[in-house]
């Protein structure tokens, strides 16, 4: 069993920074890849960051130059650093993990019961 508990959300202007923290525990030592998803009010989640079990890393074309992604290993904990943030920015923020290398290589395609998930940190930007 795997537990993601984020932190870190909370409201700033437009063209500010947040970073946010994913801290994992459980049986995470096979897992694959871990990713950032959001979800806005009226709208489907999506994926905003991945990075695979090589520390290669993907984004979400509206994120790119903007959001980076990184974990620190030996804390077991998955970060997003979040930059120049935009209204369109505002959205609930889910940390995932996924096992199975080929629901890691789909993302940002996902099918939510093959994902663990945690509960949520809100971001919220100000224009």
């Amino acid at each position: 069993q795997v537990q993601l508990v984020e932190s870190g959300g909370g409201s700033v202007q437009a063209g500010g920074s947040l970073r946010l923290s994913c801290a994992a525990s459980g049986h995470t030592y096979s897992s694959n890849c871990m990713a950032w998803f959001r979800q806005a009010p009226g709208k489907e989640r999506e994926g905003v960051a991945a990075i695979d079990s090589g520390g290669s890393t993907r984004f979400a074309d509206s994120v790119k130059g903007r959001f980076t992604i990184s974990q620190d290993n030996a804390k077991n904990t998955l970060y997003l650093q979040m930059n120049s943030l935009k209204p369109e920015d505002t959205a609930m923020y889910y940390c995932a993990l996924c096992f199975v290398r080929r629901d890691c290589m789909a993302w940002p395609r996902y099918e939510s019961n093959r994902w663990a998930w945690g509960q949520g940190t809100q971001v919220t930007v100000s224009a």
